[in-house]
C-alpha cells in the first residue's frame, strides 16, 4: 500500500490556508508551477480533487475539507511532539477534554476551575457518548475523559481511572413542596420523582433502596442528562434525586431546597486517561 507523502501534504496545507497558489508558493519558497505539480500528485494518490479554481482563488472541495482536517491535526501534533520531547515551554498550551454528554456541567466547571484564570491555556471541551470519547482518547485526540463511570482496564484498553470526586446524593425540589413533619419515606411515596436513567449508578442504588423500604415511588420522569433533571426540578415537575453539585446555584438562590440526604447513594466522578509516556503536563494541575 502506498504511503502518504507528507511533503505533498504540507504543500496542500499551505495552499488550503492561503487560499491562493501564488501566496502559498511564496510561503513555501517554491515556484508556483512546482507547487501545482505537488498538489496534482497528491490528488492523484488520494483519487480526489482537493481544490476548485474560482478565478485566482483555490477553494476546497468536500474531499479537500476532509484532508485539511487531518492535515491540521497531523501538523499540530508534530509541533506538539517536538515541544514535548525538547521539554520547552510554549506560548500557549492546549488541553483537550472529553466529557460524558450527561455529566453535570457544574462538576465540569469545578474540574476546569484551576486553569480558567490562565491566559496561556486553550481548553477544548468535547461532549459525547462514553465509548466514542474513549476511542478518541485512545487515538490521542483527547487528553482526558470526564465521566461518572470507570472503564475496564486490560491489556487492550490501557485506561487509568482517577477518582477525583465523590458526591453525596440528595432529594431536592421547590421549597413549596417541603413539609416540616415529613420523613424521607413520606416524600418517596407521596411526591412525583425525577430520577436518573437506568444506566446511572445513582439509579441502581435508588432502586435497591426503595426495594428494601418496600416503597413504590411515583416516577414523573427518567432522565439521563443531569442538566435536564435540574431544569425539570426548577419547573416543579417533582423532586429530583441528584448530587447537590448539579443544582448548586438553585440551592444558593433558594429556587430549590434540599429535602433529605440519601446517604446510601453516592456518585463518583472519574478523570480517565491513558498510560502515556508523555502525558499533557496540564493534567498534573487538575489531577
Amino acid at each position: 500500500m502506498a504511503t502518504l507523502n507528507f511533503k505533498h501534504l504540507r504543500y496542500f496545507w499551505a495552499v488550503a490556508h492561503e487560499g491562493h497558489l501564488t501566496r502559498a508558493a511564496e510561503a513555501c519558497n517554491v515556484s508556483q508551477s512546482a507547487l501545482s505539480v505537488q498538489i496534482q500528485t497528491l490528488e492523484a494518490q488520494l483519487g480526489h480533487a482537493l481544490f476548485e479554481r474560482r478565478g485566482r482563488q483555490m477553494v476546497l472541495t468536500e474531499a479537500g475539507r476532509i484532508v485539511l482536517g487531518y492535515a491540521d491535526t497531523i501538523f499540530a501534533a508534530g509541533d506538539e511532539l517536538i515541544g514535548t520531547l525538547e521539554n520547552r515551554s510554549r506560548a500557549r498550551q492546549v488541553l483537550r477534554i472529553g466529557a460524558l454528554a450527561t455529566l453535570s456541567r457544574n462538576f465540569q466547571m469545578q474540574f476546569l476551575k484551576p486553569l480558567m484564570p490562565r491566559d496561556d491555556v486553550d481548553i477544548v471541551l468535547r461532549s459525547g457518548a462514553f465509548n466514542d470519547l474513549l476511542e478518541a482518547l485512545q487515538a490521542l485526540e483527547l487528553d482526558v475523559v470526564l465521566a461518572n463511570i470507570a472503564p475496564a482496564r486490560d491489556r487492550l484498553s490501557p485506561f487509568i481511572s482517577h477518582p477525583i470526586a465523590d458526591q453525596t446524593v440528595s432529594l431536592v425540589g421547590p421549597p413549596g413542596r417541603l413539609r416540616r413533619d415529613a420523613a424521607l419515606a413520606d416524600y418517596l411515596v407521596d411526591q412525583p420523582l425525577i430520577l436518573p436513567g437506568h444506566s446511572s449508578s445513582i439509579r441502581t442504588g435508588f432502586d435497591a433502596m426503595v426495594s428494601r423500604l418496600g416503597i413504590r415511588p411515583i416516577i414523573a420522569a427518567e432522565i439521563d442528562d443531569m442538566a435536564m433533571i435540574r431544569l425539570l426540578a426548577r419547573e416543579g415537575l417533582g423532586l429530583a434525586v441528584v448530587p447537590p453539585i448539579v443544582v448548586t446555584d438553585e440551592l444558593h438562590t433558594g429556587i430549590l431546597t434540599e429535602f433529605a440526604a440519601l446517604p446510601e447513594l453516592r456518585e463518583t466522578f472519574f478523570a480517565v486517561t491513558l498510560d502515556r509516556r508523555f502525558p499533557n503536563p496540564l493534567l498534573g494541575t487538575l489531577l
